[in-house]
């Protein structure tokens, strides 16, 4: 399960099973999760995140895009 630190107190990560999907990013803080698509990046699902939270994630999500998509594409291609 590779991780990608940005610091904060989130885990943005993907599964190594998650090749057959569109690239996207896992969060998770404490028991609160979701997920973004990352290619035009939007919001999949939640759980447990206040709606100013998930905008906030979304804005780290946008900000680190080319970052996860990188991880994402060096994790999957090699």
């Amino acid at each position: 399960m590779p991780t990608i630190p940005i610091g904060g107190p989130y885990r943005f990560f993907f599964y190594a099973n998650d090749r057959d999907e569109s690239p996207h990013i896992h969060v998770e803080r404490e028991n609160n999760k979701a997920k973004f698509w990352l290619r035009s990046v939007r919001l999949h699902q939640s759980g447990g995140f206040s709606r100013a939270e998930i905008n906030h994630i979304q804005r780290l999500v946008e900000e680190n895009e080319e970052k996860f998509l990188r991880r994402w594409n060096e994790f999957f291609t090699d």
